[in-house]
């Protein structure tokens, strides 16, 4: 079981993002943020998070960052550096690939994750049945963040493991990203020659999947 960058205890080094939503009531996200697909658009007269606010609030917190990225894609063009510019191309072409989200999810998240914290309580329960992370016992953890998250801080994701009381330390482990962000830790050089050979690593250490010889046709 691997965790990214993920708000396991939001309540750890509260984020701009956590302080934005405990500083306004529920209701204040249901009658803000919530808008009706129009007409001519798919999923029309649907309630959702449009993907173009959700995508604003990401430039919003660092918009110093996507500026300089900006001007150094400029200058890389202007130098004919055809193979820095691209990959500005590829990463703004992803990030900038925003879905909607339907609005009984989103504000499901800001009422369960953010605002009552209900997993790291343990009050969580989900078609009558409670979620209860002290329980898991056969499998291995495996947590990653990012060192410059800001949207999940350093030790929201980590909380996994004082959750999962009964899986040995042995079987667990942490990673943290160094100069990585939110998005680096999935994306990216960081992701690639930092994360994904340490994930692979854990998931072949710990895979106690029994092998068996291909039968021939």
């Amino acid at each position: 079981m691997t965790m990214m960058g993920g708000p396991i205890d939001a309540r750890r080094s509260p984020t701009s993002v956590n302080s934005l939503v405990n500083e306004h009531s529920f209701e204040w996200f249901e009658n803000n943020v919530i808008y009706t697909v129009p007409a001519n658009y798919p999923g029309m007269g649907h309630k959702v998070y449009p993907g173009f606010l959700q995508h604003a609030g990401f430039v919003a917190m660092n918009p110093e960052h996507h500026l300089t990225a900006h001007w150094d894609f400029y200058q890389n063009l202007l130098r004919g550096d055809d193979e820095d510019a691209e990959q500005h191309r590829r990463f703004y072409d992803e990030y900038n690939a925003v879905l909607d989200m339907a609005a009984e999810y989103y504000l499901e998240t800001i009422r369960i994750v953010f605002q009552e914290f209900r997993l790291a309580e343990v009050t969580w329960e989900v078609n009558g049945e409670m979620v209860r992370p002290q329980d898991i016992k056969r499998t291995a953890l495996f947590t990653i963040e990012g060192e410059l998250d800001d949207i999940s801080d350093n030790g929201q994701t980590r909380a996994a493991h004082d959750l999962c009381t009964c899986i040995a330390a042995k079987h667990k482990r942490h990673f943290t990203v160094e100069k990585a962000g939110h998005y680096g830790i999935f994306s990216g050089h960081r992701w690639r020659a930092m994360v994904y050979p340490q994930l692979r690593e854990f998931i072949l250490k710990h895979d106690k999947t029994p092998k068996t010889e291909a039968v021939p046709a």
